[in-house]
């Protein structure tokens, strides 16, 4: 069985190689930086799961994934997406306060469990934030989505996903009443500074690169909110 820290470094490698960098190897500083810990701590752990075959690595190369150690780490994903949709769906926990909980309950390894819950709410595909949940087998489908921030103006489009799931950083989303499958009307787009002034429920706001580089869209007009086809 895995340890704690060694699911984290390998749901880690999920998170960078397949669903940000789109890339099969990550390097050292990389990780680290996701991590927040030293180089050296990131060489050590490497290391030791290396030698249980779930990564590869070479000494100042890169890091890749086994297919046992995606598998491995896509599990830990799958269990803590699914927890997240129980607390908010099932216990009224705020999107906010999910993920944390979500980051003690994902190390529970019961797959009867989780397969139990992961039938008990539906089978769902996203979780409260919009991410794709990894299915029994450890697949999983990104669907087509850009960033606000890649809109342009008078571009009417609806909110799938959020990419920063920090506490701030949803509290602020709350704050402004913007909540998963929303239309956003992009009226306005400063070249100088990258500021948009985008309508939401007939309110205008004023928003900054720091929050549109954080949050997930497709076009409006499609009929599968979470599978923009026309790939605007």
């Amino acid at each position: 069985m895995l340890s704690f820290t060694e699911e984290n470094y390998l749901k880690a490698l999920v998170q960078l190689t397949i669903f940000e960098e789109g890339k099969d190897e990550v390097g050292v500083n990389k990780l680290a930086s996701c991590l927040e810990v030293k180089p050296a701590t990131v060489n050590d752990m490497v290391r030791k799961l290396k030698v249980k075959s779930l990564v590869s690595y070479e000494k100042y190369g890169k890091i890749s994934l086994t297919p046992i150690g995606r598998n491995s780490g896509m599990m830990v994903i799958r269990r803590h997406r699914l927890w997240e949709t129980f607390l908010y769906e099932k216990l009224d926990f705020s999107w906010d306060e999910v993920h944390e909980l979500a980051e003690e309950l994902e190390h529970i390894h019961s797959q009867k469990l989780i397969n139990r819950l992961d039938q008990f709410l539906g089978f769902p595909e996203f979780d409260p934030h919009g991410d794709a949940i990894p299915n029994v087998d450890g697949e999983i489908v990104i669907p087509f989505r850009k960033t606000l921030s890649e809109s342009g103006k008078g571009d009417i489009v609806k909110i799938v996903a959020v990419k920063d799931n920090s506490t701030a950083f949803l509290q602020y989303v709350d704050k402004i009443g913007l909540v998963i499958q929303d239309e956003i009307i992009i009226e306005e787009k400063e070249e100088f500074d990258s500021l948009i002034t985008i309508k939401i429920k007939g309110k205008q706001h004023v928003v900054s690169p720091r929050f549109t580089d954080n949050i997930f869209v497709v076009c409006a007009k499609c009929l599968k909110a979470n599978d923009c086809s026309c790939k605007y």
